[in-house]
């Protein structure tokens, strides 16, 4: 069976394209869009994509939203206090043991943002 290699893309509606694809550049390190072929998309480090289906009642992000973005990160502690020196309102949601920690957050949209830090994976015995 041939199976997807990984996350390709995510494409959405934007009352306001261009100032949103600044604000993810600018507070996430996301690359724009390339116009160019010697512009770079935004290279996603290697690591674990969760593709999870929340049951259409969650209250585990905002009611009105269809989805909630989810980006790997390497110190939330940094990245948390990075967007908070620039006006963003992040609220740490706690520690999943042996899954990670995580944050949320939202785009000037409103589009819901949780930021995760995976666990350490732990040594085999």
């Amino acid at each position: 069976m041939e199976r997807v290699q990984g996350f390709g893309g995510f494409f959405f509606r934007s009352s306001d394209p261009e100032g949103l694809a600044a604000w993810y550049r600018d507070m996430l390190g996301i690359n724009l869009v390339p116009t160019a072929v010697d512009q770079v998309p935004w290279m996603a480090e290697g690591g674990a994509t969760v593709f999870a289906p929340f049951a259409a009642d969650t209250d585990y992000f905002a009611q009105d939203k269809a989805f909630m973005l989810n980006f790997r990160v390497s110190n939330l502690d940094a990245m948390a206090a990075q967007l908070e020196d620039a006006g963003v309102a992040v609220k740490m949601v706690g520690d999943m043991p042996g899954i990670g920690r995580f944050a949320h957050l939202t785009d000037p949209e409103g589009t819901p943002i949780e930021l995760w830090e995976p666990a350490a994976p732990q040594p085999q015995e």
